[in-house]
């Protein structure tokens, strides 16, 4: 059965960050994109949460509990969907962090304070394979 074009762009995304605030702005900036949006509040959550209707995750690094890149080991070395792309939207922007954070698994990097069209632009990147 092959998907419509409104269901080629509509994207599953778990967005992860301890920050009410950020998961709010997220859910906002994804869902008005026409994105479906599941909100975790830190690493255990999400891994809770995660299935592999997902198309691609966002997490931030720095959060209680399990971390970010804790979540991205975990998820590569399990055996729920260890392939989904992962995009870390972190305010860690020095290059050794970022070296970890890819070594350990992420797809791609981007620092915050982020614009909207950076990160629709790399969810399409990394889910589609194209820039909008």
């Amino acid at each position: 059965m092959e998907r419509s074009a409104a269901e080629e762009e509509t994207v599953r995304i778990l967005a992860v960050d301890d920050s009410v605030s950020m998961r709010h702005m997220l859910a906002m900036i994804l869902a008005d994109e026409g994105h479906d949006v599941v909100i975790a509040s830190d690493g255990a959550d999400a891994l809770n949460r995660l299935d592999c209707a997902f198309d691609l995750i966002i997490t931030d690094i720095n959060m209680a509990g399990m971390d970010g890149l804790e979540l991205v080991r975990r998820i590569r070395a399990g055996d729920v969907c260890p392939y989904l792309p992962i995009i870390i939207l972190t305010t860690e922007g020095g290059a050794d962090k970022k070296r970890e954070g890819l070594r350990a698994g992420a797809t791609a990097w981007i620092t915050k304070p982020f614009s909207r069209d950076l990160l629709i632009g790399t969810i399409a990147k990394v889910v589609h394979g194209n820039a909008h």
